[in-house]
């Protein structure tokens, strides 16, 4: 039992996604998994899992973002959630409450059909997608996070001196394939000289203290608009000369 309930745990974080992904594989997927069994009935079983409801932070950012995007048609994404951010800060607890009732509301439903379609399932199908399921709610859960990231206007990492070389110089490459214009350009870059390769250097320092301000600023806002568990716990050192090679 205690299998079953770990695998319906993975099912449960899985959400419409998991359906989607698995819809149209036929009756095997392609994966590391590959020897596993997964029956016709898996995708159909799945079409209609629910999706977990957005928080209430999310729901009021995802509510807000077009309009405040048609007033200010030329802003940034991550300016608007930033400006969002500030207006959620403000926001009296009585409207705030609105929307944190609305995500208690919608999950529990998500509950409720989550326990409808456990019903539906036996153990012995359960436990033949086992590893299909644990793979499948691994890569979702990455995308998930990667989408939520961007839109909670998250900024970019910070370039180093090779990407800044290789942005630069991709379009004036000859060469037509791509492949080919990263070799040429690889080479390029072990044929610079310490001063020319120095220009690159200072700009992806320069890359880099821009991050970090943005960072700090975002970072901040996540802390008050309740996100916490978005702010990095250890930070990793970028090589001394700032630079990388494929």
């Amino acid at each position: 039992m205690a299998l079953l309930r770990s695998v319906w745990g993975v099912l449960s974080a899985l959400g419409r996604s998991g359906a989607e992904l698995c819809a149209g594989c036929g009756s095997r997927l392609r994966s590391p998994f590959s020897f596993v069994y997964v029956p016709k009935w898996f995708s159909s079983a799945l079409a209609s899992y629910p999706k977990k409801p957005l928080t209430s932070y999310l729901r009021f950012s995802k509510e807000q973002l077009p309009i405040y995007k048609a007033r200010n048609p030329d802003a940034k994404n991550k300016e608007l959630i930033k400006k969002i951010a500030e207006v959620w800060r403000e926001l009296p607890e009585s409207e705030k409450k609105i929307y944190e009732d609305a995500y208690r509301a919608d999950w529990q439903a998500y509950k409720e059909e989550v326990n409808r379609i456990q019903e539906q399932l036996t153990p012995s199908q359960m436990v033949s997608l086992e590893k299909e399921i644990i793979q499948k709610r691994l890569k979702k859960k990455s995308l998930i996070k990667k989408r939520e990231l961007t839109m909670l206007g998250k900024p970019k990492r910070p370039r180093s001196a090779y990407n800044i070389f290789v942005s630069e110089s991709f379009q004036e490459a000859k060469d037509s394939s791509s492949q080919a214009k990263l070799k040429s350009i690889n080479e390029n870059w072990k044929n610079l000289s310490n001063s020319e390769k120095q220009v690159y250097i200072q700009l992806a320092k320069d890359d880099k203290i821009h991050y970090d301000n943005e960072m700090k600023s975002w970072e901040e806002q996540m802390i008050e608009v309740g996100r916490p568990d978005l702010i990095r716990r250890h930070k990793k050192h970028p090589p001394k000369d700032g630079t990388e090679e494929f």
